[in-house]
Formats: structure tokens, C-alpha cells, sequence
């Protein structure tokens, strides 16, 4: 079946759930705000994770279509089903139709990485560099440093407790390498619910009178989830969207309510970067620091 064929025929199976469907591509659903308000509803919906869920049979399946437009498509609704899963563990309810969908995209990830871990090299600082070295010496080593940012991913079949943070994880790792293509509403809900996740009220780090508390649907935290969650906030809070007051205040807010969370889980390989974020964003909110890095705006030319 051709990309073509592929289009019309999920179009027309979403026509099936969501009546109000007109027709239109994969491309326009991307952007369209009210067929997304309309899933996303759907997707909050008490039963929405079920495995006879036609909704996630949907999605499961125009995502296995392996056509790249389809596939964008279902990502954008990463945020609002990662976020009901994991908010709705703790019921636990079954959630196979969530858990196919998730599934399917560690799949993905599993096979596109072909055994093999995502790392970066990093500088080795030991060395000078060729601007300080005149003769231009490589490193003395030969060996570069290299930082694993995710490890190799092994096959599952099925979600059991132990592999839930990695497997949505994964999924947030997948969302994060195509998220210059997301709209801006699926980040903002990406980040109103990392806010559900902390469970912490993040107000007492604002300059602001007031206590700490907990709030409602805080789940587990481990560093493979919450490494893609940070990367992501960084997009939102530094990307070429942060101009979105909506999005950037989201960001903002859901940075406080995770750095109040590590705070009290006394979690100091996160509290460093959240930590970081929270100063940045400080720092693009305040409207009177100086940026070196910006070239001054005028209307006067001088000669």
C-alpha cells in the first residue's frame, strides 16, 4: 500500500470515530486545533485506554502504517496519552489499548536504533585546545570522551512495572527527535501534565509569599523518564517557539513544580539541570538584563 492509500484510508477510519472529521490530509490534522481538541478529549475519556479502545486501535495501527506523516500525526498525541497512563496507574485499571500504542513507538525506537546506545562525545578538557595549542596537538589519548544519553533498548512485548518508565521514556525520547515538528499545543499539554506528574505545588519557588503542598496525580520519577522530560522543557523554554507566552509560562510553571518534586525527593542528578532551566527562564522573563549576544536594534545608521 503506497504513502497515498496509507492517508486516506486512516483519514477515513478516523472519520469513523470522530464524525466531525472532514476530509483533509495527514499534514492539515497536524495543525488542525479542533479535530486535536476533539481526540484529545476522547483520549481523558474513563475508558479511553481499554483494549478495545477504537481510538488506540487507531492509533496503533496508523502508526505501524510506517508512513512518516501518519506517524507525526500520532505522536502529537504522545503528551495527552503518556500523561493519562501514567496518571491512571495507580488505579490500576487496564490500560492495554495506552499500552499497545506505547509500545509500538518503543518498538520503533528498539529497531531504528539497531542495538546500539544513543551517546555524544564530549570535549576532553585535559587537552588544550587547537585555539590555545599553536602546533595544533590532538589529543594526547586518542580516545575521545563519550556519554551514553540513552542505553541500548532491549525487545518487550509487554509493559510490566519495572520497564514502564523506560518504555514511555523511549516514547518521550521519540517525540523529543521530532518535536520541531509538534505544534505548540501538544507541548503545552506535554507540559501542564509533567506539572500532574511532579505532584509538588511549585509556587514557593516563585518570588512569591507561600507554603509547599502536594497536589493530585504525582507518579514515580525515575532519571529514564525524567531525562527526556527535561530535554523537552529545554525546547520549550529555549526553542524558536519560547516566543508563545502560553507555552513558555507552561514551561515555566511545569520547571518550578519538578524542581519542588527533586527537591523533596533529594534527587541531585535532576535537581542540577531543572535547576538550570528555572535560571534560564528566569533570565528570558527578565526584560531588563542585558543579552551580549543580541545585536542592538536602531533606526540610525551611522557613518
Amino acid at each position: 500500500m503506497s504513502g497515498d492509500e496509507a492517508s486516506v484510508r486512516a483519514i477515513d477510519s478516523l472519520s469513523a470515530i470522530v464524525p466531525s472529521l472532514a476530509r483533509t490530509t495527514p499534514s492539515t490534522l497536524l495543525t488542525n486545533p479542533e479535530i486535536y481538541s476533539q481526540i484529545s478529549t476522547l483520549l481523558r475519556n474513563p475508558n479511553s485506554g481499554a483494549g478495545d479502545n477504537n481510538l488506540c486501535r487507531w492509533l496503533y495501527d496508523t502508526f505501524q502504517s510506517g508512513v512518516a506523516d501518519l506517524q507525526l500525526l500520532v505522536l502529537r498525541f504522545l503528551p495527552v496519552i503518556g500523561g493519562v497512563y501514567l496518571s491512571r496507574v495507580a488505579d490500576r485499571k487496564p490500560q492495554a489499548g495506552f499500552e499497545a500504542v506505547l509500545l509500538a513507538l518503543y518498538a520503533h525506537e528498539t529497531t531504528s536504533r539497531g542495538g546500539q546506545p544513543l551517546s555524544v562525545t564530549i570535549p576532553d578538557l585535559t587537552s588544550p585546545s587547537i585555539y590555545h595549542d599553536a602546533k595544533g596537538a590532538p589529543n594526547k589519548s586518542g580516545t575521545p570522551e563519550v556519554a551514553v544519553v540513552s542505553p541500548a533498548l532491549e525487545p518487550h512485548g509487554t509493559v510490566r512495572s519495572t520497564r514502564r518508565a523506560r518504555i514511555v521514556g523511549v516514547a518521550l525520547e521519540l517525540f523529543y527527535a521530532k518535536i520541531w515538528q509538534m505544534p505548540v499545543a501538544s507541548k503545552i499539554e506535554f507540559c501542564k501534565f509533567c506539572r500532574t506528574w511532579a505532584g509538588q505545588d511549585g509556587e514557593m519557588y516563585r518570588k512569591t509569599e507561600g507554603g509547599e503542598k502536594e497536589v493530585e496525580g504525582r507518579v514515580p520519577l525515575p532519571w529514564e523518564l525524567l531525562q527526556p522530560v527535561i530535554r523537552i522543557l529545554g525546547h520549550c523554554l529555549l526553542g524558536p517557539n519560547n516566543r508563545d507566552v502560553e507555552l513558555f509560562d507552561a514551561a515555566s510553571e511545569a520547571c518550578r513544580c519538578l524542581f519542588a518534586r527533586t527537591m523533596h525527593d533529594v534527587n541531585p542528578k535532576a535537581i542540577l539541570p531543572i535547576r538550570s532551566l528555572m535560571t534560564l527562564s528566569n533570565n528570558l522573563m527578565d526584560k531588563t538584563q542585558l543579552d551580549p549576544t543580541e545585536l542592538p536594534f536602531t533606526d540610525v545608521i551611522s557613518l
